[in-house]
């Protein structure tokens, strides 16, 4: 699994984070498993947790750890693929209304601000069911995201999305694409489905090709919310 907070600059930000947040709020950080953070190299007792030595103390690698009340337990398979985005948009707005950078020193402004783009890189992220998704994959080394190769090897679905961009081209108004928009959102549930078991039974190479066909059905919704008469439609297929 790829580490994603690799700097020294981050790491500092996330653990003054960490405090303020144990000082402050009742949410708190749960604590990593070794195959999903990093112990800090040194025994050095530190001051603001108290009985804490920094060998004991684990910081957050995975988008998942960021959120108080998700963690490596909310990590497919032992978490759902779907999440609570109600939650997660609580915890969001919280984390960053303490990591924003107005609030931070000036001596300590580029580390809030390395925090604050985590949080919202971590955030669009696991919002958005096809980056999660891939996010989810790339964690177990399989690249769709940047993979524009990555195709689903199946006719049927290649002349659906081809007599979908004709039906796009062909619309006079937005209100003949209604029916489309409303068919494409039960594809894109019905993908989102897909992936809930892919990930629960540990099964990578149906969470990839379901997290592929999942990208056309995004585009599909991104060609009909942009449509304008006479505008040509760029689609994958």
């Amino acid at each position: 699994m790829r580490a994603t907070l690799s700097h020294i600059s981050r790491n500092s930000a996330v653990l003054a984070l960490r405090t303020t947040l144990l000082a402050s709020t009742p949410l708190t950080f749960r604590t990593l498993s070794p195959t999903t953070s990093r112990t800090l190299s040194t025994s050095t007792p530190r001051h603001d947790l108290p009985n804490v030595t920094a060998r004991e103390t684990l910081l957050p690698q995975t988008h998942y750890d960021l959120f108080p009340s998700f963690g490596p337990d909310a990590l497919p398979p032992k978490g759902p693929f779907t999440i609570d985005l109600a939650l997660l948009r609580k915890e969001f707005l919280q984390l960053q209304a303490k990591a924003h950078p107005d609030l931070a020193p000036q001596e300590k402004k580029r580390q809030a601000e390395a925090l604050s783009s985590r949080i919202n890189e971590a955030y669009k992220t696991l919002q958005n069911p096809l980056l999660r998704a891939q996010y989810l994959l790339e964690m177990r080394g399989i690249d769709v995201a940047g993979d524009e190769t990555a195709k689903v090897e199946d006719p049927e679905l290649l002349m659906e999305v081809l007599e979908t961009r004709e039906v796009i081209e062909e619309a006079a108004t937005e209100e003949e694409l209604q029916p489309l928009r409303e068919l494409n959102e039960r594809r894109v549930a019905g993908s989102v489905g897909v992936l809930e078991e892919a990930f629960k039974n540990d099964d990578m190479e149906a969470a990839k090709e379901e997290a592929v066909k999942l990208r056309y059905w995004v585009n599909i919704r991104e060609c009909v919310d942009a449509f304008e008469p006479g505008k040509p439609v760029v689609m994958i297929h």
